[in-house]
Parts: structure tokens; C-alpha cells; sequence
């Protein structure tokens, strides 16, 4: 039996696309699931990989907090950045309301998060939590974007850090085999269909993407979050992607 893998992309408010995938993965990917070892992420994607590996009942209560945190920034008037706006504060209570107690135990060595030194600028891929606290400092860091989220980089073992999108957004692992997840449409194995007509790819941070401008109101999004319905929007593209792919590999149940 192939050994399989779980990556979700680096993406911001895009992480609602990843939970509607999850969401698929988890109701119809028996055969997927049979096989599946670990689940890795940066950023929004490594918050959705430990929600896969931690608290999979509780994707449900995860889209729902993720809709109302996109319209608490929504509301403010410079967004994330808005003096007076605690990002990494209201990040901080969503995942305190989601993760179970034995968390970190449930994560070790199952979940791998991509994080960026903040002085050195090197990649780092945790995966041993010797506390939920920790584990939950491990996933801040990996959604801190200097200055959109904050000043201060967030500590994780002594040191400093910031989101591991920098410097590695789709982390592959050695052991097996990795579906990557994006919402962004390139060579992913679960991403939106490309419908331009050029198809030059870019490499942001070891994700490969089409240029598009679709991807680049994409990246926009990622940050600045859209209107509800668009939200609703890439929920559901997430999900058909993801039976789409499930269905070709045969991995449905």
C-alpha cells in the first residue's frame, strides 16, 4: 500500500478553499484516509492540516470561525493592519476553540509545519510538540506576516519566527507519497482548472502556480478577504477539486 501524504499550500484567507477539500477528503476519501501517514502545511494550510490530524469532527466549527474572521477583518478599515485590530489575538482564540487538549500528542510526527526564522530567513519543518501550547505557537508563527499580522514575531522554542510561506509553502515530505492542496491554479494536485490561455508557471516558495490574473486576485484575497459570498465561492471550488481528484485517482470510498 502507497504511502500518502497531505499538503496544504500557504494562502491566507484562501484557507476556506482548503476546508471545503478537507471537507471532501474527509466524507468521501475513505481510501485516501486508509493510506494517509502525516499532513503538512504553511500558514492557513498548516492550520487546516492540524484540524485533518488533530480535530476532524470539528471542520464544521473551523469554516464557520474562518467566515466570521474574514468579516471581522473585512470590517476594518485598513484590514488586518488596522492600528487597534489584534490579527494574531483573534487567530489565537480561533485555534484555542478547535484544537482538543492532547493536541500536540495527536500531532507529533503526524503534522509538519513550515516556519521561517526571522533573523536568519532559513526554513524550518517542525514536527515534535512537547506541549498544545507549543503546538499552537508552532501554527502562529507559521501565519505571521510581518507587519499585516503584527511587530513582534512570534516565539516558538526560544526563538523568533515568521510565516513559513517565506521561504516554503507547500512542504513535500520525504517519506511517501504528497497530494498538495492550493487554491491557486497551477500544478498542484488539488487546484482550480486554469481556463487562460497562457500557461507559464511561477514558483512562489516551492508552489508552483499559473500567471494569471485570476492568481493574482488570488493573492490579493489571500490577505485582504473577499465578500462572503466569494468566501462561500472557493469553499465549494475546493470541494468539487478535491472529489475531482479523488475520483481520478480512484482513492473514492
Amino acid at each position: 500500500m502507497t504511502i500518502l501524504n497531505l499538503s496544504f499550500a500557504a494562502c491566507g484567507f484562501l484557507g476556506i478553499y482548503h476546508l471545503g477539500a478537507a471537507g471532501a477528503f474527509l466524507r468521501h476519501g475513505d481510501k485516501l484516509l486508509g493510506s494517509l501517514r502525516a499532513c503538512a502545511g504553511a500558514s492557513a494550510g498548516a492550520l487546516v492540516a492540524a484540524v485533518m490530524i488533530t480535530a476532524p469532527d470539528k471542520l464544521e466549527r473551523c469554516t464557520e470561525f474562518t467566515y466570521r474572521f474574514a468579516e471581522s477583518v473585512r470590517q476594518q478599515r485598513f484590514g488586518a493592519a488596522t492600528p487597534g485590530y489584534n490579527f494574531m489575538l483573534a487567530l489565537r482564540e480561533g485555534i484555542e476553540e478547535i484544537l482538543p487538549s492532547e493536541a500536540h500528542i495527536l500531532a507529533s510526527d503526524r503534522l509538519y509545519v513550515s516556519i521561517t526564522h526571522s533573523t536568519s530567513g532559513k526554513n524550518h519543518i517542525v514536527s515534535r510538540f512537547s506541549c498544545r501550547d507549543e503546538l499552537m505557537n508552532a501554527l502562529l508563527a507559521s501565519s505571521f506576516v510581518p507587519v499585516y499580522s503584527g511587530l513582534r514575531p512570534v516565539k516558538f522554542n526560544g526563538q523568533k519566527w515568521i510565516d513559513g510561506g517565506f521561504t516554503d509553502s507547500l512542504p513535500i515530505l520525504p517519506v511517501g507519497r504528497t497530494i498538495t492542496v492550493s487554491p491557486f491554479s497551477g500544478l498542484q494536485d488539488v487546484c482550480p482548472v486554469h481556463r487562460g490561455r497562457f500557461n507559464t508557471q511561477l514558483s512562489l516558495a516551492n508552489m508552483k502556480i499559473t500567471f494569471s490574473m485570476e492568481n493574482i486576485k488570488r493573492l490579493n484575497q489571500a490577505l485582504f478577504p473577499p465578500p462572503p459570498s466569494t468566501m462561500h465561492a472557493l469553499c465549494e471550488e475546493g470541494h468539487t477539486d478535491a472529489l475531482r481528484f479523488l475520483k481520478r485517482e480512484e482513492l473514492m470510498s
